[in-house]
């Protein structure tokens, strides 16, 4: 897989040590571009992914030029802008260019990786190494969110994924267990050998051992032909078994009983068949609860809880819609070949505020829902089903968004770092809000 590429144009030589090697030991490939280069020849050159402006020796206005040009061009490409100098002025000056965030010197080369993986979450070049760090970075581009539980999980993923261990995934409906299991399974050393997704819940009782064991031929009226099982098919690979709660006992007893031993019986036959696969097992019930009503055995309960991830329900993690909804355009977009512009504030607020039951499936399955009858427009509130409508509309929310800036402002003496997190916003979302509301500092010195 093609390696994502940055390039950087004007770096300063105090920095090109640090920053270059940080860059390529997380997998990038970096260019250094001239102080005084051709920039669009520079650009198409290298076609790089995201771009880094550094301003130490350029003049401010040459530095919003190369920015302003690259723009024109292309107005999607992450450019992120590096400073000894910052002031509320320059930042407003920097994101009508098109920056996209910008970071001042001194700063963490850690934290601006970070930034990096973030901008290109959505970008099929990103591929991290295979070292734990990361691996999560390879992950957060799958598992949108940055809230503090979500941030927790995907650092804890990245080392289950290193590990070989079973692992069991609760979490409601709609939450994205599927999707955990797959990123375990892409970055363990299982990656090159097959992913197999095996619905519990859809397994008829009279045929549950034919689909995870395979058959012999005449094991059973129909059976003109040996045929493997999933378990067989998994081979080397990681066997991901859905709800497992709706199992049956006998069929969870042959799971046992595989894991136990490390192989398995075809149906009707005679000769063990080895069994080298892992097993990540996931329901949407308490698995303590299920244990308590027999309807999951201990003895496999203990088996596979040895590595333990719980997804929470979107409405405990609210501060992630907003990407997850830019994610999901950006998808439709793509796949369908068009621009829709987003999600207006009024909608993002509603959107923001319900408590979505059915968890992402919902969000997701609302948008493309949404998106079919859209032209290139923002996403309105009125667009929205009406059975949506009516269950937000009766839910209160606050949006005076202004007295909430102005709030977060005055409780951390106009620390704008320590406000944006406080609106769980980065830093140029809250300029970009401060700018729209005529909000000026009035911090008394």
């Amino acid at each position: 897989m093609k390696k994502p590429a940055i390039i950087i144009f004007g770096i300063d030589k105090i920095l090109r040590y640090i920053l270059i090697k940080q860059l390529a030991h997380n997998g990038f490939k970096v260019y250094e571009a001239p102080e005084k280069c051709d920039v669009m020849a520079q650009f198409f050159s290298f076609q790089p992914n995201l771009i880094i402006v550094c301003s130490f020796h350029m003049d401010p206005e040459d530095k919003l030029n190369v920015i302003k040009k690259i723009r024109c061009f292309d107005k999607r490409i992450p450019i992120i802008l590096i400073t000894r100098l910052s002031t509320e002025s320059r930042a407003i000056a920097a994101l009508r260019a098109g920056v996209s965030d910008y970071f001042k010197v001194p700063f963490s080369s850690q934290k601006l990786v970070q930034r990096i993986f973030r901008l290109l979450s959505d970008s099929k070049f990103v591929t991290p190494r295979d070292n734990q760090s990361d691996n999560a970075g390879l992950i957060s581009q799958q598992l949108i969110g940055e809230s503090k539980c979500m941030l927790e999980i995907k650092n804890y993923l990245g080392k289950v994924a290193q590990a070989d261990s079973n692992v069991l995934i609760t979490g409601e409906t709609g939450t994205g267990k599927e999707l955990t299991a797959e990123m375990i399974h892409i970055k363990s050393a299982r990656c090159t050998n097959p992913f197999v997704c095996i619905n519990s819940a859809a397994l008829p009782e009279t045929l549950v051992e034919s689909e995870l064991f395979g058959h012999e031929r005449g094991a059973f009226t129909g059976a003109i032909e040996e045929k493997p099982g999933k378990f067989e098919l998994a081979g080397g690979g990681t066997v991901f078994l859905d709800e497992i709660g709706d199992m049956n006992h006998y069929a969870q007893a042959k799971i046992l009983r595989s894991l136990e031993s490390k192989e398995f019986f075809h149906l009707g036959g005679r000769r063990p068949v080895p069994f080298n696969a892992r097993i990540i097992a996931a329901t949407n019930k308490d698995p303590v609860q299920l244990m308590e009503e027999k309807k999951m055995r201990e003895d496999l309960y203990y088996r596979l809880n040895v590595a333990r991830i719980h997804l929470p329900p979107l409405r405990e993690r609210k501060e992630d819609i907003p990407p997850l909804i830019l994610h999901a355009l950006k998808r439709l977009n793509d796949k369908f070949s068009r621009n829709v512009l987003g999600v207006a504030d009024d909608a993002m607020a509603r959107l923001i505020h319900y408590d979505w039951p059915g968890n992402i499936r919902e969000l997701f399955n609302l948008l493309e829902v949404v998106y079919i009858n859209l032209s290139s427009r923002p996403t309105d509130f009125i667009d929205l089903p009406e059975s949506i409508q009516k269950q937000m509309k009766a839910t209160r929310i606050y949006t005076d968004e202004r007295k909430r800036i102005v709030c977060a402002l005055l409780e951390t003496n106009w620390n704008k770092s320590t406000a944006a997190q406080r609106l769980n916003w980065s830093r140029m979302t809250l300029y970009r809000k401060m700018e729209k509301y005529n909000i000026v500092e009035t911090r008394s010195h």
